[in-house]
């Protein structure tokens, strides 16, 4: 029987258990996946921690995935038994060696997009093109701050920016992280804990301010964003591991001119025509040569170190299970 990593109740990483579980045939437009990457993602640590709901019985975390079709249902004509996918998305189910899901929530690999590679990039690269392609459309020569630069989404958009044209400012929080965002691409890296990065990112970005601001830090740190951006800019604030957001005045930002965006992938992946388009460019960058780093990798049943390796900010780039 296959196993799979199930939360026995919302808390800390101790409540991620190892169990065997029952092989599901799909049913109508379904597809059962053996999988070889599962992809570890700080939304999975909200779930586990009770601050995201889940569905009744949906006991197994993870929205990131790759492997191979080993089972197709009635009415899928997409996809056939040996094929590589991916996926990111709801339903949760991510962290266990095989998993049944909807066919339309897989895409097939091209040739050159690893499992690995794809299994990885998912969520992270999703999360991406949403920022730089809806949130606020970037063009060449816009300038983009990214805090956590050194981290997952942060190398990734960063890489990715730079391939549009853009111009990056990193933030990180040490100086060996700073190396890590100069390789990502950044231009210029600033250390968040100096007490002039802010106004450090304004002078460098033409003495205005940058085009798009990417927070995944949260905390008093939004506040602090909003700042750098220069007007008809925009912010955008995608998670809160430095602890909850302080209300932001709908007044300080038509002071500024500028735009708050609070863009959620989870919304953007069920979404099926920007699933489609924003996973068919990811796949096409993957295999254009966008490099989405993992920075860390365990076994299946170290699903719970994971979990504390990536909420105490050990990791870099992008954090994988493995299966086999």
């Amino acid at each position: 029987m296959p196993i799979a990593i199930i939360l026995a109740a919302p808390g800390g990483p101790e409540m991620l258990k190892l169990e065997t579980i029952a092989e599901v045939a799909p049913g109508t437009g379904e597809v059962r996946i053996r999988q070889s990457t599962i992809g570890v993602n700080f939304v999975d640590i909200y779930y586990r921690q009770g601050l995201y709901p889940r569905q009744p019985g949906q006991n197994i975390l993870g929205l990131e995935g790759a492997g191979v079709v080993e089972a197709v249902g009635p009415d899928v004509y997409d996809l056939q038994v040996g094929d590589r996918v991916a996926y990111t998305g709801r339903p949760l189910g991510g962290y266990a060696e095989t998993r049944t899901l909807p066919a339309s929530r897989l895409v097939k690999l091209p040739d050159g997009v690893s499992e690995r590679v794809a299994g990885s990039s998912m969520l992270r690269g999703l999360t991406a093109h949403m920022l730089l392609h809806k949130t606020y459309p970037l063009q060449a020569g816009d300038w983009v701050l990214v805090h956590a630069a050194a981290g997952g989404v942060g190398q990734l958009a960063t890489r990715w920016a730079r391939r549009l044209g853009a111009h990056v400012i990193g933030t990180v929080g040490s100086p060996a992280k700073a190396a890590i965002a100069l390789e990502a691409g950044a231009e210029e890296v600033l250390l968040h804990t100096s007490e002039d990065w802010m106004e450090e990112t304004r002078r460098i970005a033409d003495g205005k301010g940058v085009h798009l601001a990417i927070d995944g830090i949260g905390g008093a740190m939004l506040a602090k964003t909003l700042t750098t951006v220069r007007p008809f800019g925009i912010a955008a604030s995608l998670g809160q591991p430095a602890g909850p957001i302080p209300p932001i005045r709908v007044e300080e930002l038509s002071a500024r001119t500028i735009g708050l965006a609070r863009p959620s992938v989870l919304a953007y992946a069920n979404d099926p025509e920007l699933y489609r388009r924003g996973a068919s460019a990811l796949l096409a960058e993957l295999q254009d040569g966008l490099i989405n780093p993992i920075g860390a990798e365990y076994p299946l049943a170290e699903a719970a170190k994971a979990h504390t390796d990536l909420e105490a900010g050990r990791t870099t780039g992008s954090v994988i299970l493995t299966v086999g």
